[in-house]
């Protein structure tokens, strides 16, 4: 069993508790307009017109499927500017045990992995593998995921899983639609189950002043969660929106919020009864 994967670091300081490795696999179900990896979201289809563009000859068609040279790669993005599909054909498959071989230096230093996405849980069976090994090794394993997969009916990965940070990226459903073109139900669902379960590491909320209702957002999601955090409490991340990689028509739609409205949101949060707040 082999996952398609991203990129991986081999330590982390923003990817949960502790010095991490995180693990970014290819592929999302959502397609939020405010994505600033939108390479991540699809699978490679093939069509070869990123191989033209790459001024370092370090992408090839073979056998009808885009190869990448990694050794001759200058990590230019070229191909990503001309691809059509949201996707990158700079990915690799690795199996679990592949990806542990990969972090053999790393597990004395770091507190566990991160597994993050596009959408992790849509590579599901791999993630199972993957954690049974780093949990014989005596770490941590997380996932960073939209929610959109339901976690709590699936016992074999939670066995596995010591907590999943969770988007919370807009409570209303018209809002989380325009967003990301899928409901925002199994969100806000997953997320009162898994802080029941004790399971929920984090919530994270990206800040989009004008084109979401951020407010209501962080208003509603702490008032429903900060009663359960006896099991384990419950951090709230509040990230402001940057353009960075960021498609367009969005791009120009967006704006960042300032300083002062993320606090304004932090303190809605504090009130709740949210006790840890990062502001990023």
């Amino acid at each position: 069993m082999k996952a398609v994967v991203n990129k991986i670091i081999h330590t982390s300081v923003v990817d949960g508790p502790g010095n991490r490795a995180a693990i970014f696999l290819q592929g999302c179900n959502y397609a939020c307009g405010y994505c600033h990896n939108p390479e991540t979201i699809n699978l490679c289809g093939h069509c070869g017109a990123c191989v033209s563009v790459c001024p370092a000859g370090a992408l090839s068609m073979e056998d009808g499927k885009v190869v990448w040279n990694e050794d001759a790669c200058c990590q230019c993005d070229a191909c990503l500017s001309a691809c059509r599909n949201m996707s990158t054909p700079k990915t690799k498959e690795y199996s679990a045990q592949e990806i542990m071989d990969i972090l053999k230096k790393d597990i004395p230093f770091i507190r566990g992995i991160t597994v993050s996405g596009g959408e992790c849980s849509l590579q599901r069976d791999f993630l199972v593998e993957l954690f049974r090994l780093v949990k014989a090794k005596r770490k941590t394993t997380l996932m960073d995921s939209n929610g959109s997969y339901d976690y709590t009916a699936d016992e074999e990965l939670m066995a596995v899983c010591d907590g999943v940070m969770l988007d919370v990226k807009a409570w209303n459903e018209a809002e989380h639609m325009k967003l990301t073109g899928m409901s925002s139900t199994p969100v806000i669902e997953n997320a009162l189950k898994l802080a029941k379960a004790g399971k929920l590491e984090e919530i994270r909320t990206v800040v989009v002043p004008g084109y979401l209702n951020n407010r209501e957002t962080v208003d509603r999601i702490t008032k429903l969660l900060a009663p359960l955090q006896e099991e384990k409490p419950i951090r709230y991340r509040i990230s402001a929106y940057r353009p960075f990689g960021v498609r367009e028509p969005y791009r120009s739609e967006m704006r960042s919020p300032s300083r002062e409205e993320l606090e304004e949101l932090a303190e809605i949060a504090r009130k709740n009864g949210i006790t840890d707040i990062v502001i990023i």
